[in-house]
């Protein structure tokens, strides 16, 4: 499915716009995709997917495409996001299937879920750049995911696929601060990390525990929450929410609200958790030696 071009594309990030370390970042972003002769990008409509995507559209124009996958673990919200932003610049769009459900190794959800994922991801992709003629497939890494517990890099490594920001050493905020430079968005949307994240290791990933979740999580932004997470554990709700926002949610009558919004999705006991959100809380459970191997 393509998107249609409605907008021109915004000015890019510049030297007077950005930090200068970061604008020197950007330029070799540019010069490395520049050499590219064709790139299909890996899109979720994240700050980080998205600000590559738009750096390489407008370096590449007609070479780039920018393909989104469509699965029960993307919430339709984030969808329409990314569509908008991409018909926004008039980016080539490719919205294809995947069915990383389908996968045991998947569904059960241990600490490798994330590999399967991008194997899975990265699999459908490949068969895609083959049939539309493009020699090379890159995703969103920035350069302190190289620090992080990351099983999905280690299927970028095997199939190959290029992580140019953290080529060019952009970090999180630096890439932040460019897209919010170049007018993108999403420059300050939160981390929206696939709706298999919130459930816990060891319960099975399945259609419907997604969609409670993605059900959860919306009611809780119709409260006025910006920043938080719906963690799954079977009956049980467990609601990060960011430090910040945390007074608001302490209040009595917001509490009720919180209570029955998620009880309206399907749970029977909502806890909210005093350490508010943390990205990555899951992975707290994990033994050391799993996450000391980072993405490898």
């Amino acid at each position: 499915m393509a998107a249609g071009k409605e907008a021109k594309v915004p000015e890019a990030a510049t030297a007077q716009s950005a930090d200068a370390g970061a604008a020197e970042k950007l330029r070799a972003l540019e010069d490395r995709l520049a050499k590219l002769d064709g790139l299909m990008v890996a899109y979720s409509g994240g700050v980080d997917s998205a600000f590559l995507a738009a750096t390489a559209h407008r370096v590449l124009g007609e070479r780039m495409l920018a393909v989104l996958a469509d699965s029960p673990s993307l919430a339709r919200r984030d969808m329409e996001q990314a569509c908008a932003f991409a018909r926004s610049l008039g980016m080539q769009l490719e919205v294809i299937a995947t069915e990383e459900l389908d996968r045991r190794e998947y569904a059960r959800n241990d600490a490798n879920r994330c590999f399967h994922c991008k194997d899975e991801l990265f699999l459908v992709m490949e068969g895609l750049a083959g049939r539309l003629g493009f020699s090379h497939i890159a995703y969103g890494m920035n350069a302190d995911d190289t620090r992080d517990f990351r099983p999905g890099q280690r299927a970028a490594e095997q199939h190959e696929v290029l992580a140019p920001l953290a080529e060019a050493g952009l970090t999180k905020l630096e890439v932040r601060a460019l897209a919010k430079a170049a007018g993108y968005p999403m420059w300050d949307r939160p981390a929206a990390p696939c709706l298999s994240s919130r459930v816990e290791y060891g319960r099975t990933v399945t259609r419907e525990v997604l969609e409670q979740v993605e059900r959860s999580e919306e009611n809780l932004r119709q409260l006025g929450f910006r920043e938080f997470r719906v963690r799954h554990h079977g009956e049980l709700a467990r609601v990060e929410i960011a430090r910040g926002e945390l007074p608001g949610a302490l209040k009595i009558e917001m509490l009720d609200a919180i209570t029955a919004a998620l009880k309206q999705a399907g749970f029977k006991y909502v806890t909210l958790d005093c350490q508010g959100f943390r990205s990555g809380a899951m992975n707290a459970v994990l033994p050391a030696e799993v996450l000391a191997r980072k993405g490898a």
